[in-house]
């Protein structure tokens, strides 16, 4: 009887075991919800970074990994890749490595002598964790023509380097499918225009979006559509939403739940060269923008002006009290020979009350939050705050609500 339950036991594990193999490359990759991440740090540092993005209930990562880094030390490289994959898998993420740059791209890479290192660097990079099931896909050059090669070349220059590009991409892939046969493999290309020169090879049409408005987002979606159906190929967005591009999170995000499109937004941390532009979380897990959280989370600003209400921080009369606070706050004791000053507690009090209206109401910029002010200057010691500065603070914060609030 034990015997013929393990054999059964075997079987299922058998079918089971080949279905999964069969199911890669997936028919659908609508169900990833990913962040681009450096693969920074410390142990300590990635799994806190991973856990801030669990919290959202993302569930991949798209990093970037580098020949020249692991030229200096592959074997130390390889475990430090294999370690992140493992590490991600635990905490509920996939990983699709991207295993060269299209953005820092050395044109010497694309000679023919460079084959042997491109080739000994694939291979290794490849065979040392094409069977980790983490594994999500291979992405075998980020954004192949954003680079100073193609953008500083003559328009009769221009053709023949995408081409030479194009050349060492379609080299690539192959080589990467030979080396491994289950998983799948794609090209972060900047724009659906360009999917074309690859889509045969690949398994999986991935673009970028950085564009401004709502229809250009749409042009750019309908495009990547059109290439996949064309080819028979599951699509993916693997890098949007940039707030100096006018490529709202938020924005990006509803379009492509709308499109039934999986994503990877850029990038998980704010922080470093991209930190003024781009990020879900502060390293200490605070956000810039809760709006972005809420999108992830797959909620969205209402824009709709026949549903919005607008809010009325003054509904039971509290801007009112707000104000006379910041009016008795302001109000120093004038008389001559026993003249005394409000605490600057006093003042701060009545500056919170007032910024707590206007934050939550949503009715002033958010770029630098009265309370992150206020905040600053109660963690000084009294005698070392700016009381004019303070004064001069609360003041404007009284003419703002009264203002929005159309109170005279």
């Amino acid at each position: 009887m034990k015997l013929r339950v393990a054999v059964l036991l075997g079987m299922i594990f058998a079918v089971a075991a080949g279905s999964a193999c069969a199911e890669r490359p997936l028919k659908d990759y609508s169900f990833v919800r990913g962040v681009n991440y450096g693969m920074q740090g410390d142990q300590q540092t990635i799994e806190r970074d991973l856990g801030y993005a669990r919290r959202v209930n993302l569930n991949s990562t798209r990093i970037w990994l580098s020949y020249q880094a692991y030229e200096k030390d592959p074997q130390g490289y390889i475990e430090k890749l294999r370690s992140y994959i493992r590490t991600s898998k635990r905490l509920g993420f996939s990983t699709m490595p991207i295993l060269f740059n299209g953005n820092n791209l050395n044109p010497d890479t694309l000679k023919p002598e460079f084959r042997t290192r491109g080739d000994a660097y694939v291979k290794a990079i490849v065979e040392a964790i094409k069977d980790e099931p983490g594994l999500l896909m291979w992405d075998i050059m980020n954004e192949p023509m954003t680079n100073d090669y193609v953008g500083h070349a003559t328009q009769d220059e221009k053709q023949q380097r995408q081409d030479e590009i194009t050349a060492f991409i379609r080299y690539y892939l192959p080589l990467v499918k030979k080396l491994d046969s289950v998983n799948a493999v794609t090209v972060g290309y900047e724009k659906s225009s360009q999917l074309e020169p690859t889509a045969d090879l690949v398994d999986v049409i991935t673009f970028h979006d950085y564009t401004q408005l709502r229809s250009t987002i749409e042009a750019a979606y309908k495009t990547a559509e059109d290439v996949a159906k064309k080819y028979g190929k599951p699509m993916m967005n693997s890098e949007t939403a940039c707030i100096a591009r006018a490529n709202p999170y938020d924005v990006v995000l509803q379009i492509a739940e709308e499109h039934k499109t999986g994503w990877y937004l850029f990038n998980l941390i704010i922080q470093g060269y991209w930190g003024e532009v781009h990020g879900l979380f502060y390293p200490d897990g605070t956000v810039r923008d809760p709006a972005i959280i809420s999108a992830v989370m797959g909620f969205y600003r209402n824009r709709n002006l026949d549903t919005m209400i607008r809010p009325v921080p003054n509904r039971e009369g509290h801007a009112d009290k707000a104000l006379k606070a910041i009016e008795d706050a302001l109000k120093d004791d004038p008389n001559t020979f026993r003249h005394t000053t409000q605490s600057t507690d006093k003042l701060l009090d009545a500056a919170e009350y007032a910024a707590n209206l206007l934050e939550s109401a949503e009715m002033m910029p958010m770029i630098a939050p009265p309370s992150a002010q206020i905040q600053y200057w109660r963690q000084l010691l009294p005698e070392k705050r700016d009381r004019a500065a303070i004064r001069a603070f609360t003041y404007d914060l009284g003419l703002q609500l009264k203002r929005w609030c159309q109170l005279y």
